[in-house]
């Protein structure tokens, strides 16, 4: 068995790969190199084990190097997971000892390894993050009579605040970056620049949809979302903050669920979430179940797991500051910080 580092010219055999896994999720996809690549300037490292020359195996990996966190690799950054995707425990522990020989020869803090199964290695792991999957039916009606009768009558209210959803792709794109831009000032969260939203769209076509909520014609909340083998992912979503009293995420998820249903999806994963927070609680509402993610780490220069999360008193100065600084200078500045937080 070989090891090697992919190029383009494996694009096709390694999603061809990723077809027969039931382990492969929508972020494993061979273009995320390119995104990553082009939208921020990170070197990838695209892992593949080959037997008699037939792929058994990948692991995407990004190198980060920033002031801040300095060197690192994930697997996958500023998406909801990636990690290992192998056909047998064997190819997945030869993927894992290259990215380790990797850490050691390019001096690097850690390699983070963000799986939705636990690797079969033993590895620091954190599992304070969260996957909330809802199990789709063909008829959204079979979801809606299973919703508690105060989940459907706060839905119906949401709509009599005068609420109405448009979905589209490309042509959505600078109403959802306006608005998931307001949104992150006022959660004090760096913003990425809007060619990598484009980017995805664009490499994506058939994989991708932005849902935008309006309020009379005043577009207030919007979520973009993607789609692969059966699964939607929830990626990314923004409420405009001076319109939260009219609930517009209620209008935006019971949407989305209805179009995935009716377009035969079987899963929705309902973005990624820190276990027993708020995000949680709601996503229960809709009779999401939570599904356990593993962090899992090898160890290089660094001697403890990173603790990169809203709840570490070391960033929450930061993100208080983020908050106060006037909406126009984080749209400007907030690209060249959010590349560098995985």
């Amino acid at each position: 068995m070989n090891i090697i580092r992919c190029d383009q010219s494996y694009a096709t055999n390694w999603d061809s790969f990723l077809d027969g896994q039931e382990s492969a999720s929508f972020y494993h996809l061979f273009d995320w190199k390119q995104i990553n690549e082009q939208c921020f300037g990170h070197e990838t490292y695209y892992l593949a084990a080959l037997e008699r020359d037939q792929l058994c195996g990948v692991l995407p990996l990004i190198y980060i190097n920033s002031l801040v966190f300095g060197k690192i690799l994930c697997s996958m950054p500023f998406v909801n997971f990636g990690g290992v995707c192998a056909k047998d425990q064997f190819v997945e522990s030869q993927l894992i000892g290259e990215a380790k020989t990797i850490v050691r020869g390019e001096k690097i803090k850690y390699v983070e390894f963000r799986n939705l199964k636990k690797l079969s290695e033993e590895l620091p792991t954190s599992e304070h993050k969260i996957s909330m999957t809802l199990e789709l039916q063909n008829d959204p009606d079979e979801l809606w009579n299973k919703f508690k009768s105060k989940q459907r009558t706060e839905i119906r209210r949401a709509y009599k605040n005068g609420l109405h959803i448009e979905d589209g792709r490309k042509e959505r794109l600078d109403i959802f970056y306006e608005i998931i831009s307001r949104s992150w000032h006022a959660l004090g969260t760096p913003i990425y620049q809007k060619r990598y939203f484009s980017t995805i769209l664009d490499l994506f076509p058939n994989n991708t949809r932005i849902f935008i909520v309006f309020h009379n014609n005043q577009p207030i909340a919007a979520a973009f979302n993607g789609y692969y083998r059966g699964t939607v992912e929830g990626m990314w979503l923004g409420i405009i903050p001076e319109f939260r009293k009219h609930n517009p995420v209620n209008v935006l998820y019971w949407e989305m669920v209805k179009h995935a249903c009716q377009s035969g999806y079987k899963n929705f994963h309902l973005g990624r979430s820190s276990a027993n927070s708020g995000a949680e609680f709601f996503k229960k509402k809709w009779n999401a179940h939570p599904q356990q993610l593993y962090w899992q780490y090898y160890l290089g220069t660094e001697t403890n797991i990173p603790q990169l999360n809203v709840n570490n008193p070391k960033y929450k100065f930061a993100i208080n500051s983020w908050k106060k600084l006037p909406y126009k200078f984080t749209t400007f500045l907030g690209p060249f910080i959010a590349k560098n937080i995985p």
